[in-house]
């Protein structure tokens, strides 16, 4: 299992901001694909207290549901990306 978790939703032009630099990036990931209701979106509200998506999990980093395409964004090219401390 990748450390990286995506909650997402299909035809979201957010989510796919954030999964093409996952795949420029070439980074693994698990999909998690959220229902279109807001009212039914328990899973991603219970890993960041709203259901909005996008939403990254990063065990790895101890990033427990980080919203907003851009700063999941920024976040990838900072410690995925060029922008990473070697």
């Amino acid at each position: 299992m990748s450390d990286l978790v995506l909650y997402e939703l299909e035809g979201c032009p957010y989510c796919a901001k954030v999964t093409e630099k996952l795949s420029e990036l070439d980074l693994e990931y698990e999909s998690v694909m959220v229902p279109r209701s807001h009212d039914e979106r328990t899973e991603v509200e219970e890993v960041s207290g709203q259901t909005g998506v996008p939403v990254l999990v990063d065990e790895e980093h101890d990033v427990e549901g980080m919203p907003e395409s851009d700063d999941i964004v920024e976040y990838l090219e900072e410690t995925y990306g060029d922008g990473a401390a070697a």
